[in-house]
């Protein structure tokens, strides 16, 4: 998909219309053009679906020098992630200097609002008398996919900000007097527009990535997980069970259905290959005896590791767990899409060449690319959840997770074997050196770089990853009733639903009832969708006392522990939309 100038020209044209040579510098317009009669076709009425589409995509998977990106997609500031040395300027916990009036919340609050007046833009224009429509079904699917994203964008605010104010309509003047809902209400907002058009979404579409009815289905299985948490909030604990029930049968049609599940062999574009890498800081130097595979470190490929290669994302492609992906094209990006990149080695990468300089330096393929870490994972992400008994994981596997760095500096009493994380880590050294070390240097991800970076003969550098990007992908629907289950209390049931997913990651351990909790489902979600979830929706909508514990128990750096002196699980609702709302008063989240 991609947003064309078509409709641009063709209003540029229409401007135009009826001019004749005599009358052309005279200021008398004939026409004015309003949304009411600027829409003429239903191929126009797409284009605004298109830029629905293209905004989620830039809130997902564009990852510019923006810490609101950084926090709601990267996890900054939660128990998963937190920066390094270099990056202590765009912290996000230090709670002494984050208010209503930080960026952070503005944008994106204001993000979702945006997307949904486009969202409304396009169910208004789907109406008016003027457009042709090729069948009814066309037009019903148009509007099912307008009404997704207006769900979809208030199961976020709801789990990010609470309550907020249900926008159902296109706003043509400035309004001051904007009411917020509770919390309950705009998660039941969201439920009954995606009951409202279940039927009207296809099973499966022939265009990769396109609303289908698996995704609606998803989203209506956390939305009622997210009511459930917030009746209980509330006291009310019968309809929240009853709440907990209905995200079961949702995540029951998703799971248990024929479209969707677990890929569970090695398959797609290098399902008979095996990552490799030069030990190398200079593309010079990338000979086959600098390989790891020559030194004798040979990593193998495996499933999960398939997951996330070039080409393997989509459904259509033969990914039977992916329900909704965000779509990225090299061509397109070449020819005219330049947002059309996943920058993650730039952003999430680690920083070897100032710490490790010495001994692992540079910024290829060997270190995880042309890494400026942005955001870093904490230990609990590194480390601590694979302890012990959890170690034996795939999704722990070197091809995956890797955590063998080759010396590639030939001065090195460690070139061209690993070099231990008590020197990565500085350990001994002083106190900046430890910390520069530690934040800066850590495992990387097959999620967020690659050892066959595309576009390198074409000037890209290794930085960017082009690639499609899940946006739902079927292990979170599984963790979603995994969680439902055991609110529900049937903790047997959540440990299968959790074990579906360590037994696909071929765990040693597998999980029982008594290992259920609110931690383990947070642990596992961790394993499983590290650099996918929005972390901070997750521990938000749980509601309680669950963010502040986490984020004080897991980051890095002391500034929670020192200046988080409050309790909240929301965030703020922006100061400067409280002040704009002059004509309503709208009261604040509590803690804030």
């Amino acid at each position: 998909m991609k947003i064309t100038n078509s409709f641009l020209v063709l209003l540029a044209m229409l401007a135009f219309t009826n001019c004749d040579d005599d009358a052309f510098l005279t200021e008398k317009p004939e026409t004015f053009y309003t949304v009411d009669n600027a829409f003429s076709t239903s191929e126009q009425v797409d284009q605004v679906l298109v830029a629905c589409y293209s905004h989620i995509r830039v809130m997902y998977c564009m990852f510019e020098e923006s810490m609101p990106t950084w926090v709601f997609r990267g996890g900054n500031g939660t128990d998963m992630w937190d920066v390094a040395t270099i990056r202590r300027g765009s912290r996000f916990n230090d709670y002494g200097v984050i208010n209503p009036e930080h960026d952070v919340f503005y944008t994106n609050y204001s993000h979702w609002y945006q997307l949904i007046s486009k969202a409304n833009l396009a169910l208004y224009a789907a109406e008016l008398p003027q457009i042709m429509w090729a069948s009814a079904a066309d037009k019903a699917y148009a509007v099912a996919q307008a009404r997704f994203f207006r769900a979809f964008c208030y199961r976020n605010l709801g789990e990010l900000y609470g309550g907020v104010p249900i926008v159902k309509d296109i706003t043509t003047s400035p309004r001051y007097d904007y009411e917020r809902t509770g919390r309950v209400e705009t998660y039941q907002f969201a439920i009954n527009e995606l009951e409202a058009i279940l039927n009207d979404l296809p099973e499966t579409s022939t265009q990769p990535g396109r609303i289908v009815k698996g995704a609606a289905q998803h989203t209506l299985c956390q939305l009622y997980l997210d009511k459930g948490l917030a009746l209980e909030e509330t006291g009310n604990t019968s309809e929240a069970k009853t709440a907990y029930e209905k995200s079961v049968t949702y995540g029951n049609d998703v799971i248990n259905g024929s479209q969707y599940s677990l890929m569970t062999e090695r398959f797609g574009s290098r399902k008979t290959e095996n990552p490799d890498f030069y030990f190398s800081n200079s593309v010079a130097n990338q000979k086959p005896e600098r390989l790891y595979s020559a030194a004798g470190y040979s990593f193998t490929g495996n499933v999960y590791w398939d997951l996330f290669q070039e080409g393997n994302q989509n459904y259509q492609e033969g990914n039977k767990e992916a329900i909704w992906v965000a779509q990225i094209d090299y061509a397109a990006y070449k020819a005219e899409d330049g947002q059309s990149k996943l920058q993650y080695s730039r952003e999430f990468g680690p920083v070897f060449r100032e710490p490790m300089a010495a001994h692992v330096k540079g910024e290829l393929e060997d270190v995880g690319g042309r890494g400026i870490v942005q955001v870093m994972p904490t230990f609990y992400t590194r480390d601590i959840i694979y302890e012990g008994k959890w170690s034996d994981d795939l999704r722990n596997s070197e091809s995956v997770f890797r955590r063998t760095f080759l010396g590639n500096v030939e001065t090195s009493p460690y070139f061209g074997i690993p070099v231990p994380w008590s020197v990565i880590y500085k350990d001994g050294e002083s106190q900046d050196a430890i910390n520069a070390a530690k934040t800066q240097c850590f495992p990387v991800s097959c999620k967020i770089y690659t050892d066959k970076y595309t576009g390198l003969s074409d000037g890209e550098n290794r930085s960017n990853l082009f690639r499609d990007e899940y946006l739902i992908r079927l292990p979170e629907t599984i963790l979603l009733r995994a969680e439902a289950k055991m609110r529900a209390g049937d903790n047997a049931g959540a440990a299968t639903d959790i074990n579906l997913l360590r037994s696909r990651a071929q765990c040693t351990y597998m999980v029982t009832a008594a290992d259920v909790n609110v931690d383990l489902i947070l642990d596992e979600r961790a394993r499983e969708l590290v650099y996918e979830e929005t972390r901070w929706n997750t521990l938000l909508r749980m509601g309680g006392t669950i963010a502040v514990d986490r984020i004080k128990k897991y980051a890095y750096w002391d500034d929670p522990r020192a200046t988080l002196t409050r309790d909240f699980n929301l965030w703020p609702i922006p100061q400067v939309v409280i002040d704009t709302n002059k004509d309503k008063p709208m009261a604040q989240n509590p803690g804030w």
